[in-house]
């Protein structure tokens, strides 16, 4: 009884926090609702048990992420308006297809695996941490590395769109360049 009380009392207040999230138009009650909302996440872990992985979501999730999500939003002025551009739309398609297919994939892979029987049989008296870590590089280990990659891949797209930016040095400039240099983009904001 209540399992199911804390359940939909967290599912309730998780959705709403990831709701305030994607409809505020303030970047600090975003990142604070996004925040809160991952930290919730960590109570449906705990209630099902699972205490390492409720630990490392607000280790990994709560406190790296969104310290890095916070560090980036101090490089951008959440007051300017964002002008895109649009590239070609069929290259858009063509890549939003294939990232489709690839999710479809790696969301499948798990129920495909579940015919691989890991090496490692579960051991009474072996904690939690234990569990994880035999499941995870048995049966799972292919998911596993698909993650990795995954990670790899958007961390270097993240150097090289931040390494984009930096044509200019702020530190290496006279003041009055500076100066000059925040007047032509106010000439450019309008």
């Amino acid at each position: 009884m209540f399992e199911t009380i804390a359940f939909y009392l967290f599912a309730f207040l998780t959705i709403t926090m990831f709701y305030i999230a994607v409809s505020t138009s303030q970047a600090l009650y975003a990142l604070s609702a996004l925040a809160a909302g991952m930290i919730l996440i960590s109570a449906f872990f705990f209630i099902l048990g699972a205490d390492f992985l409720g630990a490392i979501q607000i280790v990994v999730y709560s406190g790296a992420v969104m310290a890095l999500y916070a560090f980036g939003m101090m490089f951008f002025d959440t007051t300017r308006d964002v002008k895109e551009k649009h590239g070609n739309k069929y290259i858009i398609i063509g890549l939003s297809s294939i990232a489709a297919i690839l999710v479809v994939l790696i969301f499948s892979a798990p129920l495909i695996s579940q015919n691989i029987v890991g090496q490692t049989p579960m051991a009474e008296g072996v904690g939690n941490v234990q569990q994880v870590g035999m499941v995870l590089f048995t049966k799972y280990l292919v998911v596993f590395e698909v993650a990795a990659v995954m990670l790899l891949v958007a961390m270097i797209a993240g150097i090289v769109l931040a390494g984009k930016k930096m044509d200019l040095s702020l530190t290496l400039m006279e003041e009055g360049d500076i100066l000059l240099l925040k007047e032509q983009n106010k000439g450019v904001d309008k």
